[in-house]
């Protein structure tokens, strides 16, 4: 049930993720996201094979202590954009934003009904917790500076254009190198110990349970 719940979580808030790209893009003077049907709750257009189903199911088979996945990402054309890079990487930063203010809305929530002199169902503090932990998870992955996910377009702003446009060219291999980083430690570093300790520490900060 836990498992069931928190796949749909995860999947409607990547969803959400990805229209508040396009969203803002549009507003921004790139319509291609919109033109393309994206600009919608319906999860058909947004399902990815690897994001949506492989990688998730992946994580889950191997035991990993961390579920991830994602969206189909939606269209941008930066030529559309008003401001360039700068849009580039605003538009980029809005969907982890989103994220972030799904998981203070589902922590409030749950604040708010466990302040109220009645006990609310089991089942829907599940909802509740499930909501804030997968909503940090999807903002702090979607944070890592590493193409093509949306940190590495923020990093991106800070190099000069032609050093930018050669690190944003990694985003063909990118999913290769997350994954990587996610299973083998490089250097001692592990990736996926360091993204468990982000989110134990963000989700404490939120619902101190």
């Amino acid at each position: 049930m836990e498992l069931l719940i928190g796949l749909t979580i995860l999947i409607f808030s990547a969803i959400l993720h990805e229209v508040a790209h396009g969203f803002v893009a549009d507003r921004f003077g790139d319509p291609t996201a919109r033109l393309a049907g994206r600009l919608t709750l319906d999860p058909r257009p947004h399902i990815d094979p690897v994001l949506t189903i492989f990688l998730p199911l992946m994580l889950i088979l191997s035991g990993s202590p961390i579920i991830f996945g994602g969206a189909k990402p939606v269209p941008i054309d930066p030529f559309n954009l008003k401001e360039g890079r700068k849009d580039v990487a605003l538009v980029a930063l809005v969907g982890p934003l989103t994220n972030v203010l799904l998981a203070i809305a589902g922590a409030l929530l749950f604040r708010f009904l466990d302040a109220l002199p009645i006990i609310f169902p089991e089942l829907v503090g599940l909802i509740l917790v499930l909501i804030v932990k997968y909503n940090l998870l999807l903002a702090i992955f979607n944070l890592l500076p590493i193409p093509p996910l949306d940190g590495s377009k923020v990093f991106a702003m800070l190099l000069p254009e032609k050093h930018a446009n050669t690190y944003l060219s990694l985003q063909q291999v990118g999913i290769f190198i997350l994954l990587f980083l996610l299973f083998f430690p490089v250097g001692g570093f592990s990736l996926m110990e360091f993204v468990s300790n982000l989110l134990n520490f963000s989700f404490s900060l939120l619902l101190p349970l």
